[in-house]
């Protein structure tokens, strides 16, 4: 993992031309600092009442436009080299974003405009709602978690800033994102679970089990979006990439993504299981790897079944506006399945959920075997004491193997 951070580091993300287009416009900070009720007829360019039919989407909004009462607005710049200077934007009955006086906003700016055109309104400024909701998730993370809450914190931290300054940048170099993914994520995974769980074996099992799940979604994901014919440019978003970065393989930044997207629910699956067998351990020391292996598994299969519906209702959520747009359309199933976009989903739902499965019998079997290692010597006092526990003992609490409160034998 060191010497595959060592050989693709970055150094930075390469530069290019602002497009102007998404995300890639110049941006500055302002304040909505006055807001005025006007006739739509009087501001609009044509000025006369539209002719179309008013039945459909397109002749409502022209018949709004031009009958309603807009909003003029009137916006200061607060940052950059034109701090102070103000500009007025109109704003329809009917679009979703209405300006309200003393509201913070995101203005783009377009230096080849004209300059009473320049600069615009794109979005609100959310950083206030937004830090303040972070300090509350910090917050509450370590009241219940104490000193495990703070360590999962730096852990997130440390995620965010290998993302930020080695996976994105190293994409963008035109590195193959199949290889950054996969370096990247076994750092991450490396950081947070030894921080949070401690450098012990228990841990280094979960480590283990997490890096075969992780080769194994890799492997799947790589042949089934080879075979499906994906191509990983679907959007806006991954056009504008795609032309900016033609060197970038988008297919592969689709396997990225799926790497990436399944290691979060991947380490939660891997610590649950190992922690399910040392536990059962602890219940009962003398009972096999076998036996380990049945009462571990069978946690994991309720394991396995909350996790995949978790997983699939993720991203059936993050699609939804999508799947509402195919039902509007009264599209067939198939229809709707076979369509590259539905499919990227798909792939990506399946190949993880099959990534996840995987991971419970692996990192189960793998954790019985480490801690069976551990078994006590036939005719010890911990062997006598094991095998008076009964066999339903193992579903019950861990007794202590410090010895603490034993009588010892002299």
């Amino acid at each position: 993992m060191l010497v595959g951070l060592v050989v693709l580091w970055p150094g930075g993300a390469p530069a290019h031309e602002r497009t102007g287009v998404g995300f890639d416009r110049q941006t500055q900070q302002a304040t909505v600092t006055k807001v005025v009720s006007v006739s739509c007829q009087s501001v609009n360019a044509s000025g006369s009442t539209p002719t179309g039919d008013t039945s459909t989407a397109e002749g409502s909004s022209a018949e709004q436009q031009a009958n309603g009462t807009c909003k003029k607005a009137t916006i200061r710049v607060d940052t950059g080299d034109d701090k102070g200077r103000t500009f007025t934007e109109i704003v329809q009955p009917d679009q979703s974003r209405q300006l309200h006086e003393g509201e913070k906003v995101v203005v783009a700016y377009e230096p080849s405009a004209p300059k009473d055109l320049q600069y615009s309104v794109t979005d609100v400024n959310r950083r206030v709602p937004m830090t303040v909701l972070a300090i509350i998730f910090a917050v509450a993370v370590v009241i219940v978690g104490r000193l495990r809450g703070v360590m999962a914190l730096v852990a997130l931290a440390a995620s965010f800033l290998i993302l930020n300054f080695f996976i994105l940048p190293a994409i963008l170099q035109g590195s193959n994102p199949l290889l950054v993914a996969v370096v990247g994520s076994s750092a991450i995974m490396l950081i947070a679970l030894y921080l949070c769980h401690g450098l012990s074996a228990r841990t280094s099992v979960a480590v283990l089990g997490t890096l075969i799940s992780l080769m194994l979604i890799g492997f799947l994901g790589s042949w089934f979006i080879d075979w499906a014919a994906l191509t990983g440019n679907t959007d806006d978003n991954t056009g504008l990439i795609h032309g900016l970065y033609p060197s970038i393989d988008m297919s592969g930044l689709l396997l990225a993504g799926i790497i990436i997207g399944s290691l979060g629910v991947l380490d939660d699956v891997t610590v649950t299981q190992t922690s399910a067998v040392w536990e059962l351990h602890e219940a009962n020391p003398a009972m096999g790897w076998r036996g380990l292996y049945r009462a571990g598994i069978r946690i994991g299969r309720d394991h396995i079944a909350s996790v995949v519906n978790t997983l699939v209702l993720a991203y059936a959520g993050a699609a939804l506006p999508l799947l509402l747009l195919f039902s509007i359309a009264q599209s067939s199933v198939g229809a709707v399945a076979n369509s590259e976009l539905v499919a990227e989903e798909i792939v990506r739902t399946l190949v993880g959920s099959i990534g996840l499965v995987a991971s419970v019998p692996v990192t189960t079997a793998l954790a019985a075997l480490v801690v069976a290692a551990d078994r006590p010597e036939p005719g010890t006092a911990a062997a006598s004491a094991a095998e008076s526990i009964p066999a339903g003992a193992a579903a019950g609490p861990a007794q202590p193997r410090s010895g603490r409160g034993r009588r010892r034998k002299r």
